[in-house]
């Protein structure tokens, strides 16, 4: 019974992790801080909601998701989401707005909890990695938009991306120069610590895995120096540099809310957009983190953790969560072992809410946007574009597409118009499939494609591969090659069609074939089936067309070869 109660890692916990877990749980918290804080206000939220929905949600994924390291909070890309979705519903930091996005991450929630409970986790795989790729680099650039004001200190008219650059470039006249210092020392310290620290650290002898470390402990260092800068010189209260604010003191409060029916049905789909790139992304993280540690997840699973993550977010915090990269990426490095060290984060996010929460009340935001924008720029996939570019060019247009389609129309837009670059890739593959003319390597019973390989024929027979599923869109460019194929051997009486990469044959396949048996038996030409799959066969025997066939079927095309050359 325990065992069904409890999720396996704690069934028993493998005590050996458990100091481990403990340091790891205590770093991680103390790290996302600043991160927590970031993508509260990116999500125009109050700040501390990053710091409520880095608890209990936490804790929920650790008890029900199947990832041992994966770490799961406010991330950039719900934060840009939940923004991008609901500044035109209401005003950022309104009470309206805050139960609008405590809807959207119910709505969310529910979604991925059923798929998961469903067991729908193979949907995580229908988006297309470049399509992804580029929502998430098109993303990151509007993440980058919407953080050059606080980098400049001025309050541009807000819209969509040019709108919002139009009004920044008409802001600059008044440029708050304290608060543009901040921000370059801010950047500059943080460009500096990611691509040379390391390198740095590596040659006065560290080992690689602290160097790593000490670079991730940067952004807090750089927050801590900032606010001490501000306190010191009280340049929020002498020169105007705009700071968080005041963050609530004390712990979430369990806040049970029904959402009306025109709230529903304004976020559905949003809400079903967020539930898909969650999943998309969450499941990604866990699979690539559980290969690096030769470890296994269940995506079913996942998903249940995220859901039940982002329902108890909704009630305490009320704000979107998913998997985030630079979370999990500190706690692997910090040493985490298990779940344990989730927990561990959560338990010390709660003292660190209850006690020192208002000691970062006069951080800058200009040194907020600048850790902001550092990551929004590492999640920009130039290597994926260029991959992309080499191998498939369809893919890197799909690619382009979405981050286009972000930045043009919306994040919504954007992942509809990356959905319907990927599905019109696939229906032309599959409308043109690769068809070849065959014959037989010398000296044995393998089949090569006659323009590439020294192959030996027969004459009068015609030997066709098809390396493709026969559906109604791509029979028209079947019986196309076919024809042509014919004409060019005129002295063919054998057509021999081997089958071997056709897993499936619709109705109208079944048809078109009838006729093209009748039309070549009218030529003199017989027609020939090998290497016909099991389940294709087992349906054509119950059709008029495997009676009426003129020729054979044969096990192989070496069979076919055999007994036509005899």
């Amino acid at each position: 019974m325990t065992r069904r109660l409890l999720p396996d890692w704690l069934t028993p916990y493998p005590r050996q992790h458990l100091s481990a877990d403990v340091a790891a749980g205590i770093i991680v918290a103390i790290l996302v801080i600043p991160q927590s804080l970031a993508y509260a206000l990116l999500a125009g939220l109050p700040p501390q909601a990053g710091l409520y929905v880095s608890i209990f949600p936490v804790i929920a994924y650790a008890l029900l998701g199947s990832s041992r390291v994966q770490a799961v909070g406010p991330v950039a890309i719900t934060a840009i989401m939940t923004y991008a979705v609901l500044s035109p519903l209401a005003t950022p930091g309104s009470a309206a707005y805050i139960v609008l996005a405590a809807t959207l991450a119910l709505m969310s929630g529910a979604m991925v909890l059923a798929c998961g409970l469903l067991r729908l986790g193979f949907l995580s795989q229908l988006l297309s990695r470049p399509v992804i790729s580029g929502f998430i680099s098109g993303s990151a650039v509007l993440i980058v938009v919407s953080q050059l004001k606080f980098l400049l200190g001025v309050s541009p008219t807000a819209g969509n991306t040019w709108q919002t650059l139009r009004g920044l470039a008409a802001a600059l006249p008044n440029t708050h120069v304290p608060t543009l210092e901040i921000a370059t020392a801010a950047l500059l310290a943080l460009l500096v610590s990611r691509l040379w620290l390391a390198a740095g650290l590596t040659r006065l002898g560290l080992k690689p895995q602290t160097a790593a470390f000490i670079v991730r402990l940067m952004p807090l260092v750089v927050v801590l120096l900032g606010t001490l800068v501000v306190v010191q010189g009280d340049l929020d209260r002498r020169l105007g540099v705009a700071v968080v604010g005041r963050i609530q003191a004390g712990l979430p409060g369990f806040r049970f809310f029904v959402p009306d029916g025109a709230t529903l049905y304004a976020l559905l789909v949003p809400a079903f957009v967020m539930t898909l790139i969650g999943m998309v992304q969450s499941v990604t993280m866990a699979q690539a983190l559980a290969i690096k540690r030769r470890e296994r997840i269940d995506a079913n699973a996942e998903l249940v953790g995220l859901g039940g993550a982002n329902i108890v977010a909704a009630f305490y915090g009320g704000m979107p969560v998913g998997g985030g990269l630079s979370r999990s990426a500190v706690n692997v490095a910090s040493g985490a072992q298990t779940p344990l060290a989730s927990g561990v984060s959560a338990l010390a996010m709660i003292a660190l809410v209850a006690g020192a929460a208002g000691s970062f009340e006069r951080l800058p935001l200009a040194v907020l946007a600048a850790s902001i924008i550092m990551a929004a720029f590492t999640m920009i996939d130039w290597k994926s574009l260029r991959r992309a570019w080499a191998y498939d060019r369809a893919d890197a247009l799909a690619w382009l597409g979405t981050a286009a389609g972000v930045l043009l129309f919306g994040l919504e837009a954007g992942i509809g118009i990356g959905v319907v670059l990927s599905t019109a890739t696939l229906l032309f593959r599959a409308s043109t499939p690769h068809i070849a003319v065959i014959g037989r390597i010398r000296g044995s019973e393998h089949f090569r494609n006659v323009e590439r390989h020294d192959v030996e024929t027969l004459p009068g027979v015609l030997f066709i591969r098809i390396d493709e599923r026969l559906f109604f869109g791509n029979l028209s460019a079947v019986e196309d090659y076919i024809n042509r194929a014919l004409a060019a051997h005129g002295d063919a009486r054998d057509l021999v069609l081997v089958m071997s990469a056709v897993n499936l044959m619709d109705a109208t396949a079944v048809e078109v074939f009838d006729e093209l048996n009748r039309d070549l038996s009218e030529r003199q030409i017989r027609l020939h089936l090998a290497e016909v799959k099991g389940p294709v066969q087992d349906r054509l025997m119950r059709t008029g067309f495997w009676q009426a066939l003129s020729g054979e079927v044969y096990l192989s095309a070496n069979d076919a070869f055999e007994a036509l050359r005899r």
